[in-house]
């Protein structure tokens, strides 16, 4: 059985009996407690009322957080002649075509958001089982399906998060760094509870959200009273 070190015995004391906190309270705690010896992510986890197995009851969607997430973006990005010289003006970390397809199939995937200008979906199509899994296939609905790249990979990279839910119901993400304000945080947590409040689908029956905890990369979790998450 692996030893608990002395950090983290420190840290599941500071959290013991504490829950249904202020974000303001959980963020100050989490803030504290985090040790690790890099910059840890706030990270946010949301147990909703959902079966994503039906159509009616998928919850998906797109964020920009209003302080970035303090996480270095990189796109590539499906397109051809000028919309591809336009993705590279915008500051895309990759762009090609069939060529890029063929990377993939490779196996070689470094990037963490994937664009394409619609006329790419043939070709892109074709990756759906590799980039599916990875939440990575592009969207019309979240803004990656698009012939405005520039607009689409700027706002990657400035703080842009995706959002999807799993199979149990749970959505997660990071939502800043650990290093960040406090106010900053809180701030950035409310803007993406409001934003999966606001993409609550038809089929939802009863209580949508029903929990929201806050962590960091290495630390332990915390339960917030979800009228302090949505800002009620």
């Amino acid at each position: 059985m692996a030893k608990i070190g002395k950090r983290t015995t420190a840290a599941r004391a500071a959290f013991e009996g504490k829950s249904n906190l202020t974000v303001e309270d959980a963020v100050t705690l989490i803030k504290g407690a985090a040790s690790a010896k890099f910059d840890e992510t706030l990270e946010i986890a949301m147990n909703l009322g959902v079966d994503p197995r039906h159509a009616d009851q998928m919850v998906r969607g797109v964020v920009t957080l209003p302080n970035g997430t303090g996480k270095t973006v990189r796109v590539a990005v499906f397109a051809r002649g000028p919309k591809a010289d336009e993705a590279k003006a915008a500051g895309a970390d990759i762009v090609g075509a069939e060529d890029l397809m063929e990377t993939i199939q490779s196996g070689k995937i470094e990037f963490d958001r994937c664009i394409a200008t619609p006329d790419m979906m043939p070709i892109v199509g074709r990756l759906g089982k590799i980039l599916g899994p990875r939440n990575l296939m592009p969207n019309p609905k979240v803004g990656t399906v698009t012939m405005d790249v520039k607009a689409a990979v700027e706002a990657a990279k400035g703080g842009e998060v995706q959002f999807k839910v799993e199979k149990a119901g749970v959505i997660h993400a990071g939502v800043g760094k650990v290093s960040f304000d406090a106010a900053k945080l809180a701030e950035n947590v409310r803007a993406f509870v409001d934003a999966v409040s606001k993409a609550k689908p038809s089929g939802a029956k009863g209580a949508y959200l029903k929990k929201v905890s806050l962590s960091s990369t290495m630390g332990p979790g915390v339960s917030v009273d979800l009228m302090s998450a949505s800002g009620n």
